[in-house]
């Protein structure tokens, strides 16, 4: 293999050409939307802060918003670059200043900048060396903590890979928690040099740090973390807890006393679900404080020492409860079919010192996102960046269908014009798998949303695996990667087919990551499905165990090792059953992606081209996992429409 050169398998034009015309038109649409992430409220609950950027593009710029005076401003910064790439603003405890980490001008690494709460230029607090992350204020507001890996790049495995060279087990950058004196700039490392850091919360007196932690390298070890205690002072680490699962969002309660966390059955750092936990600051045994509910926490804030507010995945849709500790009682005070969210892929409820005053993000496939502030049931919104963007695409409604005797939920975009007879369908199948569909508008770009504007109903399926339904539901396919899910999903085709006009000889399947995988499994394991499309895919979860650069994560959804129990890992591999494709698979994937590698997706073209199955194979040069140039996405989302056009359309 040495000297292989990835390769770009260049799609017909008399192909692409079909779907030109309406991707360009979407993403042009989606390309007006304003975004807005990494919310922040001051304690005082009259300021907010967030990062507002123009729809698929890389960065953006903080503004600051006064509630009082309905004021909103964007933040200069001194060198006033124009491509600045903001993230992480947090208040002062006083409500008076707001701390930012930017990337700007000339600065390939993060500076700390400090604003205060009327000022529309920041000042630079300090100037840092590789990757910065997640800044938090002590209580007493003289220091800021933040994540940093100081020399090196950082991000986690979404990003591009490296190059894997020279002597790969001593490349290793552990991310630790830096604080920075407020007055006088000064940064200094407290976390042991051993550990990556991947959350943390400080204690409130300030002399201690709740964090997850586990050895380098922190890309992989996430899913092995535990939950430490750290001096803020001395840096002694003392684990307190080594979860059976994965844990996330350690929170410290306001006496001190305990502090709280998600632990559960989790396939990617960042994309938290599963049951909220207490333990005692001291250590000692965990206590679950939700055992059966059919939902899934993803974040959560003390209000009390006996009290909890929280939010959690709730079917398709999302949840903000309280939990009362004393009698284990929860109470949901607000539900959502939409999809509200504070900080992107990590979420952290954005709550004012009241603890019930919220700031988020809200959008669903018809409603672009805006910044709403209130309580819950009392929001009103604060932007109106998005007020002139609609949707071309028809309308949305969630699904229920039974399969195997369990409820199984899923989202149905429909096209615009269904009065043309039978149409085709196509499901997309999200990543993970633990993971969820909520309504959530497509700000840089979607696959599902430009099918539905395009002529398809489009199926959006929660299968066994996701979350919503509580952590058993999360937990049911342990060991059966691709076969349960696969009957959930049929079933709710099914279920589609039984209600709306599509044409069962008409289908396909698309989806990314774990997605890809279905994809790739289900056309080896059924020939219904006349079209595919395979994103970011794994063929071979024998020879996947050794490519990818995550492989910790596999273990709980396998039970073992692959040279522990290769048996497991062959039964849901699609390269063992290939001779049964009969489907069109185009097949594309990011060069440098470090979760999903270039050769799963290599493998699986190759064994069709092989046996005469139509297929193509598109490597985008420089991209991880997640894509981040947009002419590469829109390049995915063009391809995708003309496969599909091309075979199920004829």
């Amino acid at each position: 293999m040495h000297g292989m050169r990835w390769v770009v398998a260049l799609v017909s034009l008399c192909v692409l050409r079909a779907g030109d015309s309406r991707a360009e038109k979407l993403l042009e649409q989606l390309g007006r939307t304003v975004t807005y992430t990494d919310i922040a409220i001051s304690p005082d609950g009259r300021h907010l802060a967030w990062v507002q950027s123009a729809g698929g593009t890389r960065g953006g710029t903080v503004h600051l918003y006064d509630a009082a005076t309905k004021k909103e401003t964007t933040v200069a910064l001194a060198d006033a670059a124009d491509d600045r790439e903001d993230r992480g603003p947090s208040w002062s405890p006083d409500s008076k200043r707001v701390v930012f980490l930017s990337n700007s001008g000339e600065h390939a690494s993060p500076q700390l900048w400090l604003a205060d709460a009327g000022a529309r230029r920041a000042r630079k607090l300090a100037e840092l060396s590789g990757f910065a992350a997640r800044p938090r204020w002590s209580p007493d507001g003289a220091r800021i903590a933040f994540l940093y890996v100081e020399g090196a790049g950082g991000g986690g495995p979404l990003m591009a890979a490296g190059p894997q060279t020279g002597v790969i087990d001593n490349a290793i950058h552990n991310q630790r928690i830096g604080v920075v004196e407020a007055a006088t700039g000064r940064v200094r490392l407290v976390s042991p040099a051993d550990r990556h850091i991947y959350d943390f919360d400080w204690s409130p007196d300030g002399a201690q740090l709740a964090a997850t932690a586990a050895p380098g390298p922190g890309d992989n070890n996430w899913w092995i973390a535990q939950l430490y205690v750290i001096n803020s002072d001395s840096g002694a680490a003392t684990p307190i807890y080594k979860p059976k699962l994965q844990i996330a969002v350690p929170r410290w309660s306001p006496d001190g006393k305990q502090i709280a966390f998600i632990e559960g059955l989790m396939s990617d750092e960042g994309f938290h679900g599963g049951d909220l936990h207490t333990i005692a600051a001291e250590g000692g045994a965990a206590r679950n404080r939700m055992p059966g509910r059919p939902t899934s926490a993803t974040s959560m804030v003390w209000r009390r020492p006996d009290q909890l507010l929280f939010t959690e995945y709730s079917g398709g849709g999302v949840n903000i409860s309280t939990l009362e500790l004393k009698s284990d009682t929860i109470e949901p005070r607000w539900h959502g079919e939409e999809d509200a969210r504070t900080a992107g892929n990590f979420p952290n409820m954005a709550v004012a010192a009241d603890q019930i005053t919220c700031a988020l993000v809200r959008s669903s496939f018809s409603v672009p996102p805006e910044v709403w502030l209130g309580k819950p049931d009392e929001w009103h919104s604060v932007t109106r960046g998005n007020a002139d963007v609609k949707p071309t695409w028809g309308a949305a409604e969630s699904m229920e269908w039974t399969s195997e005797g369990t409820k199984i939920q899923g989202w149905l975009i429909k096209p615009t014009n269904t009065s043309e007879g039978r149409m085709p369908l196509v499901v997309e199948v999200h990543g993970g798998p633990s993971g969820t569909v909520t309504p959530r508008w497509p700000a840089h770009g979607g696959t599902a949303e430009l099918l539905a504007a395009s002529g398809y109903y489009v199926l959006l399926p929660n299968p066994r695996g996701s979350y919503g339904h509580g952590e058993a539901f999360t937990q049911a396919n342990i060991k059966d990667l691709g076969y349960g899910d696969l009957r959930d999903v049929l079933a709710g085709v099914d279920a589609a087919i039984a209600k709306y006009p599509i044409d069962g000889h008409k289908l396909g399947i698309t989806g990314w990551s774990y997605g890809g995988f279905m994809t790739m499994f289900a056309v080896t394991q059924t020939t219904r499905f006349a079209a595919a499309v395979a994103g970011a895919g794994i063929s071979n979860w024998t020879s996947y165990y050794g490519e990818n650069l995550i492989d910790q994560w596999m273990i709980p959804f396998f039970g073992a090792s692959v040279y522990d129990d290769p048996e497991v890992y062959a039964k849901s591999s699609a390269i063992l059953f290939i001779k049964r494709v009969k489907t069109p698979t185009l097949v594309v994937v990011g060069e440098q992606d470090a979760e999903c590698p270039a050769p799963q997706s290599f493998e699986f073209w190759h064994a069709l081209r092989t046996l005469g199955v139509p297929t193509q194979l598109v490597v985008y040069p420089g991209e991880g996992h997640m894509f981040m140039k947009p002419a590469n996405r829109a390049d995915v989302e063009a391809r995708t429409l003309a496969w599909f056009d091309t075979y199920l359309k004829r």
